[in-house]
């Protein structure tokens, strides 16, 4: 008798770590693995990553995943993954060099004349998403100025997706919604952009090849079976970037939801049908057909908190402690009003100079007043952003469904949910991405006969929702308009210029 495939495999390559989950058809868990990563710094500013650690990271969650389990259960396997993250590698398929991260700072000395020099007006339109320094096209003119040794010999350049693919199948290939997020993909037309590699000096040889979400990529190699314990043979599917994964796996599929990552940095997703770009958003492709991941991001979001509690008060007093002092506190911090800008703005200002601002201190103020005052401004900044895409895209959103380790904190959790003035539900599972990238190996699997009903089934909405204080709601909207909105636009300019006077200003947003 036939064994029975009955379990997919969910693979998480985030900047932290590498979680393999395994998967059922209701999205419960049978198994899972995890391996942290180190991330290298070799000067400040630069942040970097081994590949070879991502493969090895990667073959140990897995192992750990499948040890109770008989591996011939797995019916497939798809991944999440950091994004913006790339790693050359020559003609055998061996990194030059380590692989530079996302949040690697080293090309924004040279943004505003590589965004000159590239004359690209048209460039949001193409690949949905304004130029901006974490994008790689700076990184790459970087390495073409001070290692163009390493650039000339490149065979193959990938996104972290596409290294994980060519290691579990041996063919170089990728999902269109994990190459989106590298800046260098025509969105509208599925393919790497012309003009882009035209100006890099690369050839579209040089990048893998495109499938969409849910297609299968390849097959588990011999080798890639005996390192990892899965069956050789087994279909690896194309999956996508983790924030898109994070919606997907949230169950978010219809524009009244919208999906609230409470990481290091915050991410709000909202799906839409059409092809829309705004400087109120940036445009992802989604892991449902013709499907489109309007994203906000908020760079500084749970790592304010930890600058806050670690590098401020030494951690003097416990997040419990601070949470309990806070709680007791009114709406409003009592006259102190944050802006959460530590590292950069992003959406709707695409502002790299802009920073911080405690707004208000008084003598009495005390930290459970700031702490209090930084997750309300980490609220106001997201109803900023909601707002101008809600009146971008005519989508209002009803509910919000949030994930993440942010979402064990019971008082930031009403907070949001009184500020935004929406229903908020914790996602039912606690590792979204890899329940996004298990509902994709699922539809490679042919499982479900379509992707609406694979999410309905491993992907259910949650059943309890945080309702909003309609009290504190008015108290709030009177900040919010009368003070918050206000701060950003008023000091604009004076952040340029402390920019320009301060040491970091050429560093930019560090996390």
């Amino acid at each position: 008798m036939a064994l029975q495939k009955d379990l997919v495999l969910g693979l998480d390559l985030s900047t932290t770590a590498c979680k393999a989950m395994l998967w059922d058809a209701r999205g419960l868990p049978h198994g899972e693995g995890r391996k942290e990563l180190d991330i290298l710094q070799p000067i400040p500013g630069q942040f970097e990553q081994s590949a070879e650690e991502w493969w090895n990271a990667t073959v140990l969650a897995i192992r750990q995943a499948i040890r109770s389990v008989n591996a011939g259960r797995v019916a497939a396997i798809s991944i999440s993954h950091q994004r913006e993250t790339f790693v050359l590698l020559d003609s055998t398929g061996c990194p030059l060099r380590p692989a530079i991260l996302w949040m690697d700072e080293r090309s924004r000395p040279i943004h505003d004349e590589v965004v000159s020099a590239l004359n690209d007006p048209n460039y949001q339109e193409r690949t949905g998403k304004p130029l901006t320094p974490n994008l790689i096209i700076g990184k790459l003119e970087w390495l073409r100025r001070q290692e163009p040794g390493n650039l000339k010999k490149t065979a193959h350049l990938l996104d972290t997706g596409a290294y994980l693919n060519y290691r579990l199948t041996g063919k170089f290939a990728t999902s269109t919604a994990s190459a989106d997020p590298t800046g260098l993909l025509d969105i509208p037309g599925r393919q790497w952009d012309p003009h882009c590699l035209s100006w890099l000096g690369l050839s579209p040889d040089q990048f893998p090849e495109l499938y969409e979400p849910g297609q299968v990529i390849g097959t588990l190699t011999r080798e890639a079976a005996q390192e990892t314990g899965l069956p050789a043979g087994l279909p690896v599917v194309a999956g996508l970037g983790d924030g898109q994964a994070n919606t997907l796996g949230s169950g978010v599929s219809s524009s009244s939801l919208a999906s609230l990552s409470l990481g290091t940095s915050i991410i709000t997703g909202l799906v839409s049908t059409a092809y829309k770009v705004s400087p109120a958003f940036r445009t992802m492709i989604g892991g449902m057909p013709g499907s489109y991941v309007l994203e906000m991001v908020l760079l500084a979001g749970g790592f304010t908190i930890q600058w806050f509690t670690r590098d401020l008060l030494r951690d003097q007093e416990s997040l419990d402690e601070l949470e309990k002092k806070a709680s007791s506190l009114p709406p409003g911090a009592e006259g102190v009003v944050m802006i959460p800008y530590l590292n950069s703005a992003m959406n709707p200002y695409w502002d790299s100079h802009a920073s911080g601002v405690f707004f208000g201190l008084r003598g009495f103020h005390k930290p459970e007043h700031l702490f209090r005052a930084i997750l309300e401004g980490l609220g106001f900044e997201l109803r900023l952003q909601l707002q101008h895409a809600e009146m971008e895209t005519h989508l209002p959103v009803k509910q919000i469904i949030a994930s993440g380790g942010g979402t064990h904190s019971r008082l930031w959790r009403q907070i949001l949910a009184n500020i935004l003035n929406r229903p908020i539900a914790i996602s039912s599972n606690t590792e979204a991405a890899s329940l996004g990238a298990g509902i994709l190996a699922a539809i490679g699997s042919g499982w479900f006969p379509s992707y609406t009903d694979a999410v309905n089934a491993m992907a259910p909405l949650p059943s309890r929702w945080i309702e909003p204080d309609p009290n504190s709601h008015t108290i709030y909207t009177r900040f919010f308009e009368d003070v918050y909105c206000a701060l950003y636009p008023s000091l604009k300019e004076t952040m340029y210029h402390l920019a320009g006077l301060s040491h970091f200003g050429d560093l930019g947003s560090i996390i």
